[in-house]
């Protein structure tokens, strides 16, 4: 495992790790979202890198210092109420107009009970 290593970034331009062999305080973005974190404008500050099977080959993750990120924002009420009507209008039925309390498909266009209705009548 030490073709991915590489603290000092002389082979990838970039400070590389192997599998969970980086930094503690180094994490990728799903890991400092999970803390309640975002990068905050930082550059990428090294990598993980390792072999992923046959058909995919070596992949990566680039890594951020958790000590210069900054907290995650907050929606304010004026977005939220936003969102909160968008989200409504993905659950109403064009066709019956009801809230059906799920996102209506796409492929569809229309509830899942207004589909069957349409097939049941063709």
């Amino acid at each position: 495992m030490t073709r991915f290593y590489d603290p000092t970034g002389a082979r990838y331009g970039v400070p590389t790790y192997p599998w969970r062999m980086a930094p503690g305080h180094l994490l990728t973005r799903r890991q400092l979202a999970a803390r309640g974190l975002r990068p905050g404008g930082q550059a990428v500050v090294a990598q993980v890198m390792w072999h992923s099977g046959r058909t995919r080959g070596v992949r990566e993750a680039y890594l951020y210092d958790a000590r210069l990120a900054l907290p995650k924002r907050t929606a304010s009420p004026r977005q939220r109420a936003a969102l909160g009507k968008a989200m409504a209008a993905r659950r109403t039925c064009p066709e019956c107009r009801i809230d059906v309390g799920y996102v209506i498909p796409r492929s569809l266009g229309v509830c899942l009970d207004c589909a069957e209705s349409w097939e049941n009548a063709a």
